[in-house]
């Protein structure tokens, strides 16, 4: 048994072997999304059960909780006969959203690590491809109605046979959907990553002997186990309830309720979602393995300094909600699964535990990834092309300080690629990328604000798609606080303007050169009474252009009656505006 901090150092080791495959993996991508929104993620897992060993601090942490399934379901079809078994040098591809996945362009590669002719464990990574063939440019159908139309579904296969690229299989693979060329690029990156990672895991086992190693990770997860006993200690114990919903299924127009209950009873956390929507006809619905995912990493978010690892999950008691939307089977689409849906579920666990714990939680964030598909043929090129979009938008407030604004996605870190490389790559150009001020939420502290683009097509012709959320409802405000801004999409033709049926969900939109599409994302949850919120403050944001005067002062009018004297000439503006308005 090692002492503590022998384990923190060997925990350390472990996570930046995990941050070196993701840096690799980045660097050497092809794909914008991968290289530039670094919406990719890499982790090592158990050799028997699959069971999450270490992450670094730069994947999609929904990736990494969800890779520990597809470890699982790998290893079972290994055992069952149904997958050929491990040789050294193999790499498994898998992207079957049902065997442990998301959505069908979130690519998942295996690699087994030998010790002695043993397998001593896993190394796996998950890539976003751009495309994967489907009904629309870049996978997101939002009309989609089963997995089929989503694009290619690939069960476990040895893309790697012993070190080496089944050319075979490759084709089939770049048969099956758009830029197939691109897609080699992509893969070798993927590939390379598992290979540096094998390469620093054996200097590490070199180093402290497998043995040790194997026992020293087992006292990690035993550790990391006790660490979140402590933490859900800090909640009293009882029963919270909270409910979110998602705008629509892209099918019908009508919500979906995502219901949760939170019970902590002694050193237990447990999460039940009965009472939440059936299973949709659209592409809304998530997978257990996003579900299960979900709520670890939202209870992460709340407690960030707990070693991560499967013992990090062990108190955890996540009830499969069978017969509703959160527990997607075959063949309902899931493209709007880990983007979209598992964000509602983290919101709703969000909301639950700002009862319990207002210090250590906060008002909803943005909750969308913005995802924005476009595909088309640039004649300057000659050359097809599939663009994806994300966008950050604005994080609640907290008890301590206003929301952060223009966060990555409450799932991960993927950021929006800088929009000079999308021109450089893209027959786009953004006529306006900014900050969409004044959207967060009003509260003693205010959410953060989401942000406002515009992008015109400048040549050929293309397809829109949009999969998106919260442009129904804004995200929730809390402990008296206001929701922060809807979601808006708007397509600017030649023959008008117009808003998607779903607000923030279409597919298959054509466009023409110097047509453009708009998008402002959603502002957080405002925190607390605005009644409550220091004048000064606002004074501050009204200087900064955030709030005109009478914005801020229909807002905290309240806050600013009771101000007493403040030395900043925006106070005095907003009080002579309110008195001018009445």
């Amino acid at each position: 048994m090692r002492d503590a901090l022998s384990l923190a150092v060997i925990q350390a080791g472990l996570s930046q072997v995990c941050n070196e495959m993701d840096i690799a993996f980045s660097r050497a991508a092809f794909s914008p999304v991968i290289a530039e929104a670094e919406d990719r993620a890499d982790g090592i897992y158990d050799a028997t059960d699959g069971s999450l060993i270490a992450q670094g601090e730069l994947g999609l942490p929904v990736f990494v909780g969800v890779m520990q399934h597809s470890a699982a379901h790998i290893i079972r079809l290994i055992r069952e006969g149904a997958v050929a078994p491990p040789e050294p040098g193999d790499i498994y591809c898998v992207n079957d959203p049902y065997l442990g996945g998301t959505h069908l362009m979130d690519v998942r590669f295996a690699k087994p690590v030998f010790v002695d002719g043993e397998v001593y464990c896993w190394l796996q990574n998950t890539g976003h491809w751009p495309d994967v063939g489907g009904m629309v440019p870049g996978g997101f159908s939002a009309h989609a109605t089963e997995v089929e139309q989503e694009g290619l579904r690939l069960p476990p296969i040895k893309l790697f046979k012993r070190g080496v690229l089944d050319r075979e299989l490759l084709s089939i693979i770049q048969s099956n959907m758009r830029v197939a060329e691109q897609r080699i690029g992509d893969i070798q990156a993927q590939a390379a990553a598992l290979l540096v990672g094998e390469w620093r895991l054996r200097e590490m086992i070199g180093r402290h002997g497998a043995e040790e190693l194997r026992d020293a990770i087992a006292a990690i997860r035993d550790w990391a186990a006790e660490r979140m006993r402590a933490e859900i200690r800090r909640i009293p114990e009882g029963r919270y309830t909270a409910e979110a919903f998602v705008d629509s299924d892209g099918v019908v127009d009508a919500p979906l309720r995502i219901a949760l209950s939170v019970t902590r009873a002694g050193d237990t956390l447990a999460f039940d979602f009965t009472g939440s929507s059936s299973p949709c006809q659209g592409p809304m619905n998530s997978v257990w393995s996003t579900t299960f995912s979900a709520v670890c990493l939202a209870i992460r978010h709340v407690f960030p300094d707990v070693p991560l690892n499967a013992g990090a999950f062990a108190p955890l008691n996540i009830l499969r909600p069978e017969g509703t939307f959160l527990d997607a089977r075959y063949p309902r689409p899931v493209s709007g699964c880990a983007a979209e849906v598992s964000q509602r579920i983290a919101e709703a666990v969000f909301l639950c535990l700002v009862q319990a714990v207002p210090d250590l939680v906060w008002a909803a964030p943005a909750g969308t990834s913005g995802n924005f598909a476009l595909g088309g043929h640039d004649p300057q090129r000659g050359a097809d092309y599939v663009m994806y979009q994300i966008t950050g938008g604005g994080y609640g407030g907290t008890a301590a300080a206003d929301g952060l604004t223009n966060g990555c996605s409450t799932i991960g870190i993927s950021k929006t690629p800088p929009v000079e490389v999308m021109e450089q790559i893209f027959p786009v150009l953004f006529r306006r990328f900014a900050l969409r001020e004044g959207s967060g939420g009003a509260g003693a502290q205010r959410g953060g604000f989401g942000v406002s683009y515009e992008v015109e097509l400048l040549r050929g012709e293309a397809r829109a798609s949009f999969v998106m959320d919260h442009g129904r409802l804004g995200p929730p405000g809390v402990l008296g606080g206001a929701d922060g801004a809807a979601n808006v999409v708007r397509v600017h033709r030649g023959d008008g303007t117009t808003i998607p049926k779903h607000l923030s969900k279409d597919q298959g939109i054509p466009l023409r050169p110097g047509d453009r599409v708009e998008v402002l994302t959603p502002g957080g949850g405002g925190y607390g009474a605005p009644s409550a919120r220091d004048p000064a403050l606002v004074a501050r944001d009204v200087a900064r252009g955030y709030y005109t005067p009478d914005e801020a002062s229909s807002l905290w009018a309240v806050a600013l009656d009771a101000a007493g004297a403040v030395d900043v000439d925006a106070t005095a503006t907003l009080r002579g505006a309110r008195k001018a308005a009445e």
